[in-house]
């Protein structure tokens, strides 16, 4: 199955006909101010939950724009992508529209930290979201600037807190009346471009910033703390003009293997996607950069850039002598440019002409838009609540790159927690949030509001505590059953689809495990296998799984009861070989008490400590030794350990674990699955050593 969406030109009347019909109203439940990934996901989100939701937008066509890099996901980022499509978001059905190149990244290593990823057709991805956007019931879309929030006066009751009524238009319209806003205004907000010494007002060349109203409002009237980030863009090649014979081929995946957990097949056929192609820079690379240093007025500021994404002027000036990446990537199918990822720089244009002809398969590379940079506008996330709004002011959210953070997904995952948390304060609903422990959206907001960000922030899969679990085939399970019973953001078609595969993969997992025999027996069912068993020992299918046996070599043997089920064979063999690896966060554990955690409220609070008072230094709080260091913490306790350590090792099946006196004084007894009992072996491992 294959979502579709509605012809250009269907879309197109139906775009200018919602916007004449509803210039008239002046109340909404939601206002959304933005049309990017977080924006598009807000106003879809907030309009599923039923509110009437309005979407602002300096530009229609442009909403939806891939407005650098023409991809999606990526690992720690697919993660995101695969959570929003759980909780029925939009971007992971348009990356199956519109991807041209399907891959998984980091497949070498646990399913855990793989990472779905596509390079997309830019034309196709717009059209597929404004389509969808168009589709929604409640949801309007209107073309204009916002000129400034309308914010009435804290009441006396509730002093220090202000409430926002709405928004005003920069045309000198009636102003426009909410319940909420969302704020997604990207690089909008106060943005500045840079090329060489040339500034220019904006946000994303060939369109103007947000109105300076917007951002007064937010630093003055409402007090909030504002900071500063910059990004970049390369530029765009044209595909003719380079030799890809002296780049190395680099082809997708040969099954693609879509986003979205509605569909089973991508838009896109094996066989018509198209490769990518690698390169590498030179000393003569770095050559023209130090040389062109002083006419670059945006690397030699201290406004800090993306980390993992930097310009070629700031690789070289970081790693000197060394030989960086380069990534010609397709912009889509009838597109004649490449995106040369890793080149992104502000140098002049003739300078980058330059620079780019260095480069042995780019020598007669001809420029179709030049790379530049933006400086923006961010506020300081810490000032938001786990529901993204703003906690000195009412019915304000934010999502996206106003909250310092940077990429697609990341945008969009908050764009959608924010939409629907705006959605649920208009209708005098409580607010949900999600933990770090069920979602990396959830990690993502609680690094954000607990932590805040000194550069702009991208998820990894590092990030997550308990990344063993949160997997990406996993996230309908986790999430689409929560978005529909309690936050109400997901439809009956996607929660239907959800149970059934929920209920498959239980009987599947049940079936595995009536399957017990010696492992003689296995042996002589399956002569390919290989066990250290003794021949005598009872082995479960599911327990097989975990010996490296694919479920398609069990469901050959046993295709009476197994059959069924071949549809969810990647799932079984993924849930099978990670059934005693996963983690998960015991509720009562007792873990206050332990001498290297300190005094937090809870494990989850220990974790986001930075140092060695929290979980994340513990491994140095424990091994400090010497004069001055003195006693490493639990070494008191080590022997009693040391004794009991080996015998609970022997059995992962555990319910009740005694904690000697001399370490807890403390009897726990808790309900834990295998994966937790997992994690608390290796704490006391980590307390022995």
């Amino acid at each position: 199955m294959l979502s579709k969406k509605p012809p250009l030109l269907q879309s197109f009347l139906s775009l200018v006909s919602r916007r004449v019909s509803h210039l008239a109203q002046q109340q909404y439940d939601v206002i959304v101010v933005g049309g990017g990934h977080a924006g598009t996901e807000a106003a879809a989100a907030a309009a599923r939950v039923g509110a009437e939701t309005l979407l602002v937008t300096q530009k229609i066509n442009t909403v939806g724009a891939l407005s650098c890099n023409p991809s999606l996901g990526g690992v720690g980022k697919g993660h995101l992508v695969k959570e929003v499509d759980a909780l029925d978001g939009l971007c992971g059905r348009a990356g199956d529209w519109a991807g041209i190149h399907f891959s998984i990244l980091n497949r070498s290593k646990g399913p855990a930290v793989w990472g779905p990823r596509a390079q997309l057709d830019r034309q196709r991805y717009r059209e597929f979201i404004q389509s969808e956007l168009l589709s929604t019931p409640g949801l309007t879309v209107l073309e204009g600037s916002v000129e400034e929030l309308l914010v009435t006066e804290p009441n006396p009751e509730e002093p220090g807190r202000h409430r926002v009524t709405g928004i005003r238009l920069a045309n000198g319209s009636h102003p426009i009346s909410a319940s909420s806003v969302v704020l997604t205004t990207g690089t909008f907000l106060s943005g500045s471009l840079f090329m060489g010494q040339t500034t220019s007002p904006g946000g994303r060349i060939g369109d103007a910033p947000s109105s300076a109203g917007l951002s007064h409002t937010l630093r003055e009237r409402l007090g909030l703390r504002i900071g500063r980030l910059r990004t970049g863009t390369p530029p765009r090649i044209v595909k003719d003009s380079v030799d890809l014979s002296l780049a190395d081929l680099h082809p997708p995946d040969s099954h693609p293997t879509p986003f979205s957990f509605l569909n089973t097949r991508t838009r896109c056929k094996p066989e018509e996607q198209l490769p990518c192609y690698l390169t590498r820079t030179n000393a003569g690379v770095e050559r023209v950069v130090r040389e062109s240093l002083h006419l670059n007025h945006h690397i030699q500021e201290d406004i800090k850039g993306p980390r993992y994404c930097p310009s070629i002027e700031s690789r070289v000036l970081r790693f000197p002598g060394r030989r960086h990446q380069v990534w010609l990537e397709p912009e889509g199918v009838t597109s004649d440019l490449l995106y040369p990822q890793g080149l992104s720089m502000t140098m002049p244009p003739d300078i980058q002409l330059r620079l780019i002809r260095e480069i042995p398969a780019m020598h007669r590379a001809e420029i179709h838009t030049p790379g530049y940079g933006v400086q923006y506008d961010f506020v300081c996330p810490t000032q938001l609540s786990p529901a993204l709004q703003v906690k000195s002011t009412q019915g304000l959210f934010l999502a996206g790159q106003i909250n310092g953070t940077t990429g697609y997904e990341e945008a969009a995952a908050q764009g959608l927690w924010a939409g629907v948390n705006a959605a649920r304060w208009a209708r005098a609903m409580p607010p949900v949030a999600l933990s770090r422990t069920e979602s990396y959206i959830g990690v993502l907001i609680d690094d954000l509001v607990s932590r805040g960000v000194t550069e702009p922030y991208r998820m990894f899969t590092s990030r997550a505590e308990f990344r063993t679990y949160l997997r990406p085939d996993n996230a309908d399970l986790r999430l689409t059953l929560k978005g529909f019973e309690e936050v109400g953001c997901v439809s009956s078609l996607r929660y239907q689809e959800a149970v059934r595969v929920r209920d498959s993969l239980q009987d599947a997992l049940a079936a595995l495990q009536a399957l017990a025999q010696s492992s003689s027996k296995w042996r002589k069912k399956l002569p390919d296998i290989r066990m250290s068993e003794n021949k005598c020992t009872i082995l479960s299918g599911v327990e097989l799984l975990q010996h490296n046996v694919s479920f398609e070599m069990l469901a050959s043997a046993f295709p009476e009861c197994l059959s069924p089920y071949i549809e969810f064979s990647q799932r079984l063999n993924i849930e099978g070989s990670q059934r005693d690896s996963g983690q998960s966060s015991p509720q009562h554990s007792g873990f206050c008490s332990a001498p290297a955690w300190y005094n937090s409220c809870c494990s989850g609070q220990s974790a986001r400590l930075r140092g060695p008072h929290g979980t994340k230094g513990k491994n140095k709080a424990q091994k400090s030794t010497g004069p001055k260091g003195g006693e490493r913490r639990g070494a008191q306790c080590k022997k009693c350990i040391f004794t009991s350590v080996k015998q609970r090792l022997k059995n992962c099946l555990v319910k009740k674990i005694f904690i000697p006196e001399n370490v807890h004084n403390t009897y726990i007894k808790v309900f834990w699955d295998d994966a937790v009992w997992t994690t608390f072996r290796f704490y006391l491992i980590m307390m022995a050593l």
